[in-house]
């Protein structure tokens, strides 16, 4: 029998009106929401009638995209589908350690408020970009990385795709190597540079504030972004470590289908990482969750 992994969306999936289909069609979902609401108070506004740019900006994005990733996955429950193990992107993975019983979901949303908060000044502090690299090995495009002075991988997506971040005066740059070693670059609409030592003043203060809260063990299997092997040892590192480190998505997703996994639901916005696990392995199924007729499809 095969297994069952949820997957959560990371930063960069939101799009107005998001989650409302959910909010109107599950109380699980709904009440996801409602607790997001209460404690940050115009979430529901920003989530379904925000603009694309009022929900570009950090501080508005990773809550919303949380309180969306969480919905879609009690929806997912509510129907009695109960996954084997969890696993987020970037963002996606505080979703998903609240969804296996490490924190609360009070606290796992305002640890998100938090985290957006601090990387949100980091990226103020030290500008950077990103830009997502096609059409080149992962090995390919270190080695153009190595050539500028502040450029990172900074998540492993599949075999040939590898996002970078890099000084804002070197990012065009950059794109112009990967041209000329016939991939191709496509800069995203982010305001940092994230997962990359750009971050590591966010990534202090993470460590500072998990210092308040109390991370359970999980009752179901958790990957994490950092090692890409389940949850284990100091939690609480993990947490802080993802956010000034690269993602290791693509390793993260062969190492659950080497443990059995056959079925991933992306839960939350978006098709990114339904896309990008077909890439890595075409052989499992993917789909993704995120309206009520997507709940209503899955069996």
């Amino acid at each position: 029998m095969g297994k069952t992994v949820f997957v959560f969306s990371g930063q960069g999936a939101q799009v107005p009106g998001m989650g409302k289909s959910l909010y109107d069609n599950s109380a699980a979902a709904k009440a996801v929401f409602d607790m997001a609401e209460r404690i940050r108070p115009g979430t529901l506004h920003q989530c379904f009638e925000g603009t694309k740019e009022e929900l570009s900006v950090t501080i508005n994005t990773q809550p919303c995209v949380f309180a969306v990733d969480l919905a879609a996955a009690a929806a997912v429950a509510e129907k009695g589908i109960r996954p084997d193990y969890v696993a987020g992107f970037s963002l996606g993975e505080i979703a998903a350690i609240a969804f296996a019983g490490m924190l609360s979901y009070d606290d796992a949303f305002r640890l998100v408020c938090k985290r957006a908060e601090v990387m949100d000044q980091a990226a103020n502090e030290q500008k950077g970009a990103m830009a997502a690299v096609m059409k080149l090995t992962p090995a390919a495009v270190e080695a153009i990385c190595s050539e500028f002075r502040q450029a990172y991988p900074v998540n492993y997506n599949s075999p040939a795709q590898t996002v970078v971040a890099a000084a804002e005066n070197e990012i065009d740059a950059l794109c112009a190597k990967v041209k000329e070693a016939k991939g191709k670059a496509v800069k995203l609409a982010v305001s940092g540079a994230f997962h990359s030592p750009f971050m590591n003043s966010a990534a202090a203060a993470m460590e500072e504030y998990l210092r308040t809260v109390e991370l359970r063990s999980p009752e179901i299997p958790v990957y994490s972004n950092y090692t890409a092997q389940p949850y284990a040892g100091d939690y609480k590192s993990l947490v802080a470590a993802q956010v000034n480190h690269p993602v290791k998505w693509q390793t993260m997703v062969e190492n659950l289908v080497q443990q059995g996994a056959d079925r991933f639901i992306e839960v939350g916005v978006g098709k990114t990482l339904t896309g990008l696990i077909r890439k890595i392995n075409a052989e499992v199924t993917a789909v993704n969750i995120e309206t009520k007729e997507g709940l209503d499809a899955l069996q």
